[in-house]
């Protein structure tokens, strides 16, 4: 049984990328085996083709050697490590924080969509989250839908997050305090890093587009925007000030101040 050969891209090289395959442009390289074992030095064309009888890839782990050294790996399970290893560092150096939400019983779906997504981006980053409905005036006199709203919540934010209690009353204000699943959110960022490794192994083979540097940039963009948005939309009730009950909270020291 002969071996498939597999048909890369000629993709060509990007600042702080890694290089693989033959976005590797050096003549020579010295290579190591996917077992570790020192091949020796050797011309890249060489290496690449030792690397495709066996149905794996060519991967620059040491640009700076003379020659460079690269390792016959499966690209896609290794950018899936990388990947997997900084979100447990992000996770063990991240500082746990109370961050709360502030509804309103007649909020509008646009506004408790949006911050929805905020509450999910702070359970997943680790966070704790606390929904508060606020009333004024006569509202107080149907708190039920505060209740019923606290259910909605509760709901959409159950596949990461684990209610610590019942609604409770504070004056004005029907607060629920939500803490991260971190056993869910776990599965939901392996199965994550698991489809990014999968997209990478196919790009690295030719078989699906590589992003554009623009498109890398514009996706940075967003989810840097998106991420500001919620922090700040979060915050915002939307509504008069007329009420001196409802003060925003969106950090621990805030929660204490208007507690005391």
């Amino acid at each position: 049984m002969g071996f498939r050969r597999r048909r890369w891209r000629d993709v060509a090289p990007e600042k702080d990328k890694v290089r693989v395959n033959r976005a590797i442009r050096v003549p020579e390289v010295r290579v190591v085996n996917e077992d570790g074992q020192q091949l020796g030095v050797m011309p890249t064309d060489a290496a690449r083709d030792i690397a495709a009888r066996i149905g794996l890839d060519l991967v620059e782990i040491s640009p700076n050697g003379t020659p460079p050294v690269c390792k016959i790996m499966d690209y896609g399970r290794y950018k899936y490590e990388l990947k997997k290893k900084a979100s447990t560092q992000k996770r063990s150096q991240h500082q746990s924080q109370l961050k709360e939400i502030k509804l309103r019983p007649q909020i509008d779906e646009h506004d408790l969509g949006f911050k929805m997504k905020a509450a999910q981006r702070f359970l997943m980053e680790g966070d704790k989250v606390k929904a508060t409905v606020t009333f004024r005036g006569r509202e107080i006199t149907h708190v039920q839908v505060g209740h019923a709203l606290l259910e909605r919540v509760t709901k959409q934010l159950g596949e990461i997050a684990k209610p610590e209690s019942r609604p409770q009353m504070e004056g004005r204000m029907l607060s629920m305090m939500f803490s991260p699943d971190r056993a869910a959110i776990k599965k939901i960022e392996a199965r994550k890093a698991s489809e990014a490794a999968k997209l990478a192994k196919l790009q690295a083979a030719g078989e699906a587009p590589l992003p554009t540097a623009e498109e890398e940039a514009a996706a940075a963009a967003a989810e840097a925007a998106e991420a500001a948005a919620a922090e700040r939309f979060a915050a915002e009730d939307h509504e008069d000030d007329e009420d001196p009950e409802d003060t925003e909270v969106t950090e621990d020291e805030g929660t204490d101040n208007a507690e005391s």
